[in-house]
């Protein structure tokens, strides 16, 4: 569709919301107006919300469809087209596909090599059946010793624009509270007692002989691509300016105050997980996002692990932080965006990309209707 018009309807900009009328050129926001015009052919939205689409950075969601149980694959091209109907349904019109590279069980997903995955990806692009734009959001694991070598399929992939650095050596950052990494690598990895105990006797070792040389290639690696590095569950001032040296912009999930405002003081961004919002806490027993939120200490809202979290974590800022309607969207579009350095879309603006979404509340709870990206419906 070239052009569209829609009518009453509460837009929702970087600034304000209000009820008015969107107009669309060529896959282009060409404008909007404030107060109902009642325009021959416009569709009438009722007063839903219409909301720029949602740009997703960090999303385990298609590793999820990979393996939907442990040592369970599921064939690369099926569970992309799923990953991407799911993304498409929560109102993600940008999604960062966060793949992790590195693990010391080569039997899990982030121990084996991804090259079917990025061509199934780019042949998915080719043929027209992709729903949002994917791009690529790699997560290195610093103390793996085949990190390196699993990230070789990544080294000219221009979709990948934003890289992580992570270290889940138990004991430390996510994983301060050993016995909370215990309950998980247990329950969602299928472990026994005997690994995990194995695993964490020998991660220590493991963490003193890669992490440095690894988190010096890969910074390498993203300097020399203009590519947005990420530091990952950051717990300390310390774990915060060790990123700011790096030239890292962002901190996604940290795991204390501390590091919190440590990251505000040195102007990272600062990512939270939407399901941390919508449970009410941390599944780690870390930091609660709401309580970040309230102290202004949260930029950014990332799905993580279930898509459709990202506008109900929203409208909790709304009820339960003290966020305005346009503050609280601004964490799943704008200050993403921002974050990434994406000029074209994230808000509802004159010359913006026509990446938007039909919500609609009932009984309080917020629902996707209907999406669009670049003027084009897609769910």
């Amino acid at each position: 569709m070239t052009q569209m018009n829609i009518t009453n309807t509460r837009i929702v900009t970087r600034e304000r919301d209000f009820l008015g009328n969107l107009h669309v050129r060529c896959g282009n926001i060409a404008g909007f107006d404030e107060g109902v015009l009642r325009l021959a052919g416009a569709e009438d939205w009722n007063g839903d919300y219409l909301l720029p689409g949602f740009i997703e950075l960090h999303t385990d969601n298609l590793e999820k469809h990979l393996m939907p149980r442990p040592k369970v694959s599921w064939p690369e091209f099926p569970a992309l087209l799923a990953h991407d109907a799911e993304v498409a349904a929560a109102g993600i019109t940008t999604v960062y596909d966060a793949l992790g590279v590195g693990d010391v069980d080569e039997a899990a997903l982030r121990g084996k090599d991804m090259s079917e995955l990025t061509r199934c990806i780019d042949d998915a692009e080719k043929a027209g059946l992709l729903r949002v734009e994917h791009r690529l959001h790699v997560r290195c694991e610093l103390p793996a010793p085949n990190a390196v070598r699993l990230f070789e399929p990544f080294l000219n992939n221009t979709r990948v624009q934003l890289l992580s650095l992570m270290d889940h050596t138990p004991g430390q950052r996510q994983w301060t509270n050993v016995e909370q990494a215990r309950v998980y690598y247990t329950g969602k990895k299928g472990w026994s007692d005997e690994k995990f105990d194995h695993v964490v006797n020998e991660s220590k070792t493991l963490q003193q002989q890669y992490a440095k040389p690894h988190r010096e290639f890969f910074v390498e690696h993203a300097r020399s691509r203009s590519i947005p590095l990420a530091s990952h569950d950051d717990t300390t001032p310390e774990h915060v300016s060790e990123a700011r040296e790096a030239g890292i912009a962002v901190s996604e999930f940290p795991t204390t105050f501390e590091a919190a405002r440590a990251a505000r003081a040195n102007a990272l961004g600062i990512v939270m997980g939407a399901p941390n919002v919508v449970r009410g806490g941390s599944h780690s027993g870390n930091i609660a996002a709401a309580d970040l939120a309230r102290q202004g200490l949260l930029d950014v809202l990332s799905s993580d692990y279930v898509p459709s979290s990202l506008l109900s974590a929203a409208f909790i800022l709304v009820d339960k932080c003290g966020f305005t309607v346009a503050q609280a969207v601004a964490t799943i579009s704008a200050n993403p965006a921002r974050c990434v350095g994406l000029a074209d879309r994230g808000e509802i603006a004159e010359g913006k990309r026509a990446d938007f979404s039909r919500v609609r509340l009932v009984k309080g709870v917020p629902s996707v209707i209907a999406v669009w990206r670049g003027g084009k419906r897609v769910a």
